[in-house]
């Protein structure tokens, strides 16, 4: 890749890894929910899961989608559905110290299995391989899935921040039953492009 290739796939990644989409927006209410510390195995299974997608994207597994076209509505539904329960959970969320609360940050496993029903991440990679690595080739492909992983963990953590510093006026159960169903709401609306592309 040319510096050129690379300074314009940089500023792709930084984009769509900073702008808002269900990982973003569950990092936040994590984050807010849980505090930063307890959300990290959260934050590196994003980073970590996706750089393996771009990966296994890049070497063809997109190709699923031409051959087998029911698997790409098998994955929206399946999609679509967990990330429902996921706004159910994230609106259903407790503070960490209220009693009897069972409410735990995503782990680093459950973070890095999501990026294969987020339909963000399943967009943001075919579009890199499609634009930034058209001939697929190993090297080109590592590249990608790198810089990825280079600009993403940074990108996540700032949206896990913001979580944590909004934390601080979530202090009484209103404001935070209110902060809940606003995330929740927001990871719901967004599946619009998914289902009404």
């Amino acid at each position: 890749m040319t510096l050129e290739l690379i300074t314009a796939f940089a500023s792709f990644c930084f984009v769509s890894s900073i702008t808002p989409g269900p990982n973003n927006l569950m990092l936040m209410a994590s984050g807010a929910n849980f505090g930063f510390l307890k959300t990290i195995p959260h934050m590196l299974g994003v980073a970590l899961g996706f750089v393996l997608m771009v990966f296994l994207v890049g070497i063809g597994l997109a190709q699923i989608f031409d051959i087998y076209p029911i698997a790409h509505s098998i994955l929206k539904i399946g999609s679509v559905g967990y990330l429902l329960y996921l706004a159910w959970k994230i609106a259903n969320a407790a503070p960490v110290d209220a009693k009897g609360s069972s409410g735990t940050p995503m782990t680093f496993l459950q973070a890095a299995a999501f990026q294969w029903v987020n339909p963000k991440a399943w967009t943001m990679a075919v579009t890199a391989v499609t634009v930034f690595a058209p001939d697929t080739s190993l090297p080109t492909v590592l590249a990608i899935a790198a810089i990825f992983g280079v600009v993403n963990l940074p990108s996540v953590s700032v949206w896990t921040l913001m979580g944590k510093q909004v934390a601080r006026i979530l202090t009484n159960p209103t404001r935070l039953r209110l902060f809940n169903w606003t995330m929740a709401t927001l990871l719901i609306a967004s599946l619009y492009p998914v289902l009404w592309p």
